[in-house]
């Protein structure tokens, strides 16, 4: 075989021409923020800059911090618990007294305001170690239900494991106007749908009666309303249900109480199922609506009613209707009258948070002026 020629000096020169294409075709541009060379600004942590910058925070945060501590302390509140008074169990200040009726299960509760209250006036019922927050627990709702888009169909999985009288463990038990499950139309639902639902607050609290000195009834009452306590984006989330005019059957047979209900709230007496006199209007119901909110904490209030004028200071009564239990979590249940500052409740924290940080800033700067002044940089 004859030897090949070698390459020619212009073969050579195209082929490292084309080599320094290949190598730069990713190369970035030679712009100034392509290539990092922009122009940047870094601050020397000098004690001339650091220094003033202590003082300065110490001298926002101080008075700030004083401030909201003030507005806090103006607010005046009440809060009671009344977890064992089905029990005949003591109550803690301010209850002066209370007792127990076990045949209506109310119970009346006699305490003390000790300092005027201007309004409005805010009524609050407080759960402990209820987690509203779990997963399954704030899903399991149908919104299209609560806002009459539904029908006579059935909830969406949303609301499992209590979409249908089907997913009920128990039925003829938990639902005694049902002989078997046979009994059951078909596409028959549970309204309102949801293990929210299902846990709503059932205790009835009733308005504050005014006593005289020595515990007798006055005609004096605090009437708490339910008006506008929801948030106002709620009013189109829930619309009464027209659930009633769309049954051609057995009404109790087609719409069903949440489980809980039956039990849980007597005064509507559901105990023989819904009908058009006692059907629920969640439209209307703005505690309902307030309870459908899940909270994010496990210890948490929610409103009950709001009272626009102001409370004299003195003793008073309100009875209790005890229906919700909170044995079974392991909570605690209570009542807090309260006032409102700019910045909500009585909640000293985030006042003493910044007097706290502001006093730090204070400290830290007085440290670092006297080293520097002894030891400067």
């Amino acid at each position: 075989m004859p030897p090949q020629p070698p390459p020619s000096s212009a073969a050579s020169s195209l082929a490292g021409t084309a080599a320094r294409q290949r190598h730069g075709a990713n190369r970035p541009a030679n712009t100034a923020f392509k290539q990092q060379r922009l122009k940047a600004w870094q601050p020397i942590l000098t004690p001339k800059f650091v220094l003033p910058a202590y003082f300065a925070v110490g001298c926002l945060f101080i008075p700030l911090g004083i401030g909201l501590y003030l507005a806090s302390d103006k607010v005046t509140e009440i809060v009671f618990d009344y977890t064992q008074c089905s029990q005949n169990g003591a109550l803690s200040y301010p209850v002066t007294n209370s007792s127990y009726s076990g045949t209506s299960k109310n119970c009346t509760v006699n305490f003390n305001i000790d300092s005027d209250m201007a309004g409005p006036v805010y009524f609050y019922y407080r759960l402990t170690n209820f987690y509203q927050n779990h997963r399954r627990y704030v899903k399991s709702y149908d919104s299209n239900q609560l806002a009459n888009k539904l029908g006579l169909g059935s909830p969406s999985s949303n609301c499992d494991p209590l979409s249908t009288p089907s997913q009920v463990s128990d039925l003829t038990a938990t639902y005694p106007w049902i002989s078997s499950s046979s009994a059951v139309s078909s596409g028959a639902q549970i309204y309102p749908c949801g293990l929210i639902a299902n846990s709503y607050f059932s205790d009835v609290i009733s308005d504050l009666t005014q006593l005289t000195s020595s515990g007798a009834k006055t005609s004096t009452t605090v009437q708490f309303s339910a008006s506008d306590i929801a948030w106002p984006g709620d009013s189109t989330k829930f619309v009464k249900s027209s659930l009633p005019s769309l049954v051609t059957g057995n009404l109790t047979t087609t719409v069903f109480p949440p489980p809980q209900w039956v039990k849980a709230f007597p005064g509507a007496d559901f105990s023989k199922g819904y009908t058009t006199a006692n059907f629920p209007d969640v439209g209307a119901n703005e505690r309902f609506q307030v309870w459908m909110r899940p909270a994010g904490l496990p210890n948490f209030r929610k409103i009950w009613g709001v009272y626009s004028g102001a409370i004299a200071a003195g003793p008073y009564q309100v009875v209790i209707t005890d229906n919700f239990d909170v044995a079974s979590f392991g909570g605690t249940k209570s009542i807090v009258i309260s006032t409102a500052s700019i910045l909500g409740g009585k909640n000293p924290f985030l006042g003493v948070a910044y007097i706290v940080v502001g006093a730090l800033c204070w400290v830290l700067g007085i440290l670092f002026l006297i080293r520097q002044m002894f030891r400067p940089r």
